[in-house]
């Protein structure tokens, strides 16, 4: 344990921040593609971003450069491309509003928890798989849905498909959430003089 931690640095400028900080730099471009009905060039931004991400994952283990900022721009980006193609496709009716609430709403669940944990003298849980789980479906739910609607001939195969993912990411991410959230009370029951070690907080 102590070796993996000394492993990730507090360097900012590494060739898999780098890659991380393009990606954040695309989120806008992806944003205004989709809602000009450009989903074939949005699509070209996701494929280039998907493969900076792949990029920087594979540099930061093979050159040693894991960094503590790298940990939590790597997860954002990921996340920004999510709520880019939310937005973008439910202001052209792609997808139905209340799509983009129910997950935005989870997210902000987590954060009021992240602040709860931290008054009471915790750090923020490890990501659970189910979480893990959900945000890989929605990842691969909304280019599914895109492709329906760059490709007409693919309509009918893509909106099942994407809808599909959507929901079952919807469900699992939720999930997820409750988890984190039962944790959450399990461990602010516990008085303050008898807290665990961080190392022993529950897993999400």
């Amino acid at each position: 344990m102590r070796a993996q931690a000394s492993d990730v640095s507090d360097r900012i400028f590494t060739v898999p921040n780098v890659l991380s900080f393009i990606r954040l730099a695309l989120v806008p471009v992806f944003l205004v593609l989709i809602i000009a009905g450009k989903d074939g060039l949005a699509l070209l931004v996701l494929v280039v971003s998907s493969v900076s991400d792949y990029l920087d994952g594979v540099i930061a283990r093979r050159f040693r450069q894991i960094s503590r900022l790298g940990q939590l721009l790597d997860p954002a980006a990921d996340r920004a491309f999510i709520f880019a193609a939310l937005i973008g496709l439910a202001i052209r009716g792609v997808i139905p509003w209340w799509l983009l609430i129910v997950i935005v709403a989870r997210d902000v669940m987590l954060v009021v928890l992240g602040l709860v944990l931290a008054n009471n003298g915790y750090g923020p849980l490890p990501v659970h798989h189910l979480g893990k789980a959900g945000t890989l479906c929605l990842f691969y739910a909304l280019p599914i849905l895109m492709i329906g609607q760059a490709f007409p001939d693919a309509t009918t195969i893509a909106n099942p498909v994407g809808w599909a993912f959507a929901l079952w990411g919807v469900f699992l991410y939720w999930w997820g959430g409750v988890i984190y959230a039962a944790q959450t009370a399990r461990l602010v029951r516990i008085p303050r003089d008898e807290h665990p070690p961080a190392s022993a907080t529950l897993d999400r």
